[in-house]
């Protein structure tokens, strides 16, 4: 699911202000943070189509160069992403993420039952490819060290609301640790032969800066209903 934006937008080539879908996200606003709350379908890198990238001119405000992403969120996944306004802004919170001090909380709807009300998935993976699937990432002993915790949040029947709390940050990792327990999460055709959006939510992000910094995403339309059924 690609996010569709306004038939009249264009990327920007200067400094602008950021239009009006972009700002609204803006879930905070620091001299060298930023954080949005990244729409599912939007990728945050492309090499065709929509992709963050392109409109990272227009978060500059005022500095002089564009803000960077300090860590990965897929493009169907929505919620907070972090950006770094300097380049040492930008090293520390790479460091961060790469020393897994920054706390990140997601929910998740899951398509079935899960036993039990918490657990932790240590399950690693790695990178497959085929010419008829393409590439994926799958669990296996001798993939890179993955592990996630989970709590039930809900239930409706035939699904399950989570939060998720991933210990590493591996490719595809909470998508395919849900498919693992035998829930996939709810619109996940990679993993989970589903239609419809991902019902993936980069919920909320801790950063222990000076001060420290902690944001919350609010739950995206095409989630609302799931969850609202497991409430």
């Amino acid at each position: 699911m690609r996010r569709r934006l306004p038939a009249n937008a264009a990327p920007p080539q200067a400094e602008i202000d950021p239009p009006a879908w972009l700002r609204a996200r803006l879930l905070h606003v620091g001299p060298e943070v930023l954080v949005l709350d990244k729409p599912a379908g939007l990728p945050v890198s492309s090499r065709a189509g929509d992709a963050l990238e392109r409109w990272l001119p227009s978060l500059r405000m005022g500095k002089r160069r564009d803000p960077q992403p300090a860590h990965r969120l897929d493009a169907d996944t929505s919620g907070c992403l972090v950006l770094g306004r300097t380049a040492p802004m930008l090293a520390r919170l790479n460091a961060l993420f790469a020393e897994r001090r920054a706390r990140k909380t997601y929910w998740a709807v899951l398509r079935g039952t899960l036993r039990g009300e918490a657990g932790v998935v240590d399950a690693p993976l790695r990178k497959v490819s085929t010419r008829q699937r393409g590439w994926r990432m799958e669990a296996h002993p001798e993939g890179d060290p993955a592990r996630t915790a989970w709590r039930v949040l809900g239930r409706a029947p035939g699904l399950t609301w989570v939060e998720l709390c991933p210990e590493t940050g591996r490719t595809h990792q909470l998508r395919v640790h849900c498919a693992t327990l035998g829930a996939p999460i709810l619109g996940d055709a990679l993993y989970g032969g589903g239609t419809g959006g991902l019902h993936l939510l980069a919920r909320s992000l801790a950063l222990p800066l000076e001060p420290p910094l902690q944001v919350t995403a609010p739950v995206p339309a095409h989630m609302q209903p799931a969850i609202a059924a497991c409430a």
